[in-house]
């Protein structure tokens, strides 16, 4: 650790992380019974061998998954255990990332200049650097605690997930507020890039093939995410699994890995370690417009979003796109906000903010897995509770922190006036509709978003959430033409005189459902 900056750890030699994960793994295999064990190969091999039909895998692959079919007819439990650790082995090195000090220090050392030409015309002087960044990426929220809880314990960062561009904003969120690097599972189709790849990786990425289904695989990267907190790594978890098609905020956590919080503060008590505290930050992004925007609400619209988990042919995997979207949006005041919530423990209970409240806390959270003989008790079914609870109280974060924006506003109001107008509820309706029902009159609109913005002070002024104005209605919707215009093919909402004309139906309703868990009467 000698020479690091703070927060900042020198990865394990790789050969060590495999080895503990093939431990983890040895030990959950021997305490199980013959059934399970072939429960689990079955698992594995139909769903490797589903995968393969889907996808061209390289023929190594194929043969390892038919080595674990062959271990069915094994006469021992001893053949089956070693068949599936060969393959934790492998996946093991998969997964584990390549995370490098001087790869980091070197970035931070480009990053102005970099970051500058990414989000905004670059500045005259380096010196105007910073206010240029931060006045595109507005940070707000707890970040003074934050600052506090990476010193004293390990944290888990739990964002909502809009685009493939959420990890790098929120690395350079992090690095401007001040706070250390966190580690984080980046899909393997982000990987494709070769250049992008090699920098995810050393940046603090490793790898989730989210196309992997089986609860072998499963197991193994929760055995590596209770790994990486028990060594004290922040970690970054999109509890949401992938980005939201629709636009709206994540409702139901995928609870896998959120459980692993609970897994890694129970093995530090075990192991007696003062900072055993796993803390969970909910962190809420808000972007006025989001680069994937019409090839996510098309495929939650189309029958492919019911079946499909990984798009691997959006916006973000074409360069010429994201420049684009980086020098027509990101080089906005505020195009996007990152607000840091709360904490929460690992059970979901509150924090406190004051660090000897903190210390009490963590002492009585104890008795919540300790018996009457002081030690740690194993128990399954009491820590899913605890799971459950720590997403229910993610859900309830989020909102909190979701900043309304132009454009989200604007669109909430067209399509609520739509609906009136088509006399229905229904988007799949909403959407044929044609041009003529989609023109909406502008002065219809303007008192629309006027009282929603009474309504959105008002519940900013009762702690429900935070007030992002600072125009009239006119404002905001002069806003949301323009910038509606900058970037997406079809626009959501175009300016036509006396009425504005919904181009774009589905993008329209995916802005609308930035909004939709505010539950706006106007």
């Amino acid at each position: 650790m000698s020479g690091l900056p703070h927060g900042i750890h020198q990865p394990a030699p790789r050969e060590q992380v495999r080895a503990e994960l093939v431990r983890r793994a040895r030990a959950r295999l021997q305490a199980a019974s013959s059934e399970r064990l072939i429960a689990w190969i079955e698992d594995c091999v139909w769903n490797e061998r589903q995968r393969f039909e889907r996808a061209q895998v390289a023929p190594d692959v194929v043969a390892r998954i038919d080595h674990l079919a062959a271990s069915l007819l094994a006469k021992s439990d001893a053949a089956r255990v070693d068949a599936i650790l060969a393959l934790v082995d492998v996946w093991a090195d998969e997964i584990h990332g390549r995370f490098s000090p001087r790869a980091y220090r070197a970035a931070t050392r480009v990053l102005p200049s970099a970051l500058t030409a990414l989000l905004s015309a670059r500045p005259k002087h380096l010196r105007d650097w910073d206010l240029s960044v931060e006045r595109r990426l507005r940070i707000t929220g707890e970040v003074d605690v934050l600052k506090e809880l990476v010193g004293e314990a390990t944290v888990v960062l739990a964002p909502t997930h809009v685009s493939n561009l959420d990890s790098p904003l929120i690395g350079l969120a992090l690095y401007l507020a001040g706070l250390p690097p966190f580690v984080y599972g980046a899909g393997l189709n982000l990987f494709s890039n070769p250049v992008m790849g090699w920098w995810l990786r050393r940046l603090g990425a490793f790898t989730v093939d989210r196309t992997k289904k089986s609860a072998l695989y499963k197991d193994v990267l929760k055995d590596y995410q209770v790994w990486l907190l028990t060594t004290r790594h922040h970690s970054l978890f999109f509890p949401g699994g992938t980005r939201s098609r629709s636009g709206l905020l994540e409702g139901r956590p995928k609870k896998g890995l959120l459980g692993a919080g609970i897994s890694a503060w129970q093995e530090m008590i075990v192991a007696g370690r003062p900072d055993a505290d796993v803390y969970v930050v909910p962190l809420t992004l808000s972007f006025q417009l989001v680069l994937e925007a019409e090839t996510l609400i098309s495929d939650h619209l189309e029958e492919a979003g019911k079946q499909r988990f990984i798009i691997v042919d959006d916006e973000f995997a074409r360069p010429q796109r994201v420049a684009s979207f980086a020098r027509r949006v990101l080089d906005l005041d505020a195009s996007v906000v990152a607000h840091f919530g709360a904490p929460l423990d690992c059970l979901g209970n509150p924090v406190s903010a004051d660090r000897a409240e903190r210390a009490e806390q963590s002492v009585r959270r104890r008795d919540y897995v300790l018996g009457a003989d002081g030690a740690v008790e194993a128990d399954p079914q009491r820590d899913r509770v605890y799971t459950d609870r720590l997403a229910d109280a993610l859900v309830t974060a989020w909102p909190k922190g979701s900043v309304a924006m132009s454009t989200h506003l604007a669109a909430w109001a067209a399509w609520r006036c739509m609906q009136d107008g088509a006399r229905t509820a229904d988007p799949f309706r909403i959407v044929r509709l044609p041009v003529e029902a989609r023109r909406v009159p502008k002065a219809q609109l303007l008192n629309r978003i006027n009282r929603a913005l009474a309504e959105l002070r008002a519940g900013a002024a009762a702690g429900r959430w935070p007030y992002g104005f600072d125009t009239d209605a006119a404002g905001v919707l002069a806003r949301a033409f323009d910038l509606f215009g900058r970037y997406h093919k079809g626009r959501a909402l175009a300016d036509h005189g006396d009425v504005a004309i919904v181009e774009d139906a589905k993008l329209c309703f995916y802005y609308h459902n930035r909004l939709a868990h505010l539950a706006l009467e106007a």
